[in-house]
């Protein structure tokens, strides 16, 4: 069996809504007609809208549309995979709890030799301790370090969707509801094994110049609603081993779909915005969805 490639750090940064921030001022181009996809679940006396977010996001990239604005608008709430995803201090708790372990091996020594190099160099830079990072279980040293890659792609969570998403609609008065707590989505790269999170490891060290192209190609396809562009950025033969495809991505569309199915039984209209990546290809929610019985039409 052929060892599987490594998750791609720009795939890593669909996963992440926590822990995200940087500084990095990279200029991205624009689109000017964006139109990420929509959908629209609904019965008798239920409306859901579900959007496919993009995490991490250029400086002043424009996204919105007037349909997406009027969806919002009609919502009593939204929900997203978590219901803050600027607390840094409940990520920094969940990241302490779960990710630091004793005797470990140093982190320098969980990557092939030929890697050695680049990973020492994204440790400098980083600025963190190589004590500190040793002390960290894999997934959670190399979570650690994706913030280095989204500083040179010039990414920061405080542009992103959610946390648009979040500031509109708190300050609107309404509720913000989460699929799943930090802690629950750090535990998923906690459950991985040892290989996984080495795999996992060993593509944060893509070359620059590879991960700015794959994140470009991500965002392309994102902003114009392409579910075939999204879908093969997360193709499992490509970029993710059959564990980390699983615990990542179809285990929680499953978890999701079923919230779904269940939010149908309440009246009421309701904004869901996860991640696009879950939105796209042959185990997204809508897949799942439709396996119940429940059509997700496309609005935009």
């Amino acid at each position: 069996m052929s060892k599987p490639k490594p998750i791609h750090a720009a795939i890593a940064a669909a996963f992440l809504t926590v822990g995200c921030a940087s500084q990095g001022n990279v200029d991205a181009p624009v689109a000017k007609t964006d139109r990420p996809a929509m959908w629209r679940i609904a019965d008798a006396d239920t409306n859901i809208y579900l959007f496919g977010t993009f995490h991490l996001l250029p400086k002043d990239h424009v996204w919105r549309t007037a349909a997406f604005d009027q969806a919002l608008a009609a919502s009593s709430e939204l929900v997203m995979e978590i219901a803050d995803v600027g607390d840094q201090q409940a990520a920094g708790a969940a990241m302490m709890k779960l990710g630091v372990s004793p005797g470990l091996p140093p982190l320098i020594e969980r990557v092939p030799a030929e890697k050695r190099a680049a990973l020492q160099a994204m440790i400098n830079e980083s600025g963190m301790p190589s004590a500190v990072l040793d002390r960290l279980e894999t997934w959670a040293a190399a979570l650690a370090l994706t913030g280095v890659t989204f500083k040179r792609l010039g990414i920061s969570g405080e542009e992103g969707v959610e946390r648009a998403l979040s500031m509109n609609v708190k300050a609107s008065g309404k509720p913000v509801r989460g699929l799943e707590t930090v802690e629950q989505q750090l535990g998923y790269f906690d459950t991985l094994s040892e290989e996984a999170q080495r795999t996992f490891l060993e593509g944060v060290l893509e070359a620059p110049d590879d991960v700015r192209k794959e994140f470009q190609k991500m965002l392309d396809a994102w902003s114009r609603g392409d579910e075939a562009g999204i879908a093969a950025s997360f193709d499992e033969e490509a970029k993710l081993s059959p564990e980390l495809r699983e615990a990542l991505l179809s285990a929680r569309n499953r978890r999701w779909a079923e919230w779904l199915d269940a939010r149908l039984d309440q009246p009421g209209t309701v904004f869901v915005a996860v991640g696009a990546g879950h939105l796209a290809g042959k185990d997204s929610v809508q897949t799942v969805l439709k396996e119940r019985g429940i059509q997700a039409v496309r609005i935009q």
